[in-house]
């Protein structure tokens, strides 16, 4: 199996375990959305490389102008992801804590 393929088949499980955050309705909104833009920059990466593969002849992480470019998406996933769930256990902290008496 080459890896293409296997990077092909994963976007399955992901794809369920994205609906099962999305039914849940546990997860953190802006969480969630980390989560789906992780799908945002599968669909940019995947033309990128393909762009760099045909045109320049090169693979992507050796195009650091578009490999950055699509690496964008991914890192800006895993901050919403962070900011989310971050913001959950804020918002958990201050609905536990006793009212302040003055």
């Amino acid at each position: 199996m080459t890896k293409e393929t296997l990077f092909a088949l994963s976007l399955f499980p992901y794809l369920g375990f994205l609906w099962f955050l999305t039914q849940s309705g546990q997860t953190p909104r802006l969480a969630l959305w980390g989560f789906y833009m992780l799908l945002v920059f599968v669909v940019v990466t995947i033309p990128a490389g393909a762009y760099t593969q045909l045109v320049l002849g090169e693979t992507l992480a050796n195009v650091d102008p578009i490999h950055g470019g699509a690496e964008f998406f991914l890192t800006l996933s895993n901050i919403l992801v962070v900011l989310g769930f971050r913001q959950a256990i804020q918002q958990r902290k201050v609905a536990k804590e006793p009212p302040q008496i003055p």
